[in-house]
């Protein structure tokens, strides 16, 4: 689990999933999906990535430092009633549907 934790949190670049504390499902450049648009980040993913990285194990605080970053980052993408679309686009908006 460990490992996957650490595979994730690196920046596409580097064949990661995390970009600006934000998770993506899948790197479309890497694993094209045939469809037309940017691919923005899955809110859910990061919301689990937060998670796990609290319940890891690991009290380093590097670890705990980045969890923190990544919900404080997350609370400020959602909407006016406190909600969250299913991704959050390149630019902070807000596509997808609300699940």
């Amino acid at each position: 689990m460990l490992s996957t934790l650490n595979a994730m949190n690196r920046s596409p670049v580097h064949g990661g999933l995390v970009s600006n504390s934000l998770v993506y499902r899948y790197d479309p450049q890497r694993s094209p999906d045939g469809l037309l648009g940017l691919e923005g980040s899955f809110n859910m993913c990061t919301f689990w990535l937060v998670e796990a990285l609290t319940r890891a194990g690991r009290v380093d605080r590097s670890c705990l430092e980045l969890a923190r970053l990544m919900i404080e980052q997350m609370l400020g993408y959602a909407n006016h009633v406190g909600l969250y679309a299913e991704e959050t686009g390149p630019s902070g908006e807000a596509p997808g549907s609300f699940p």
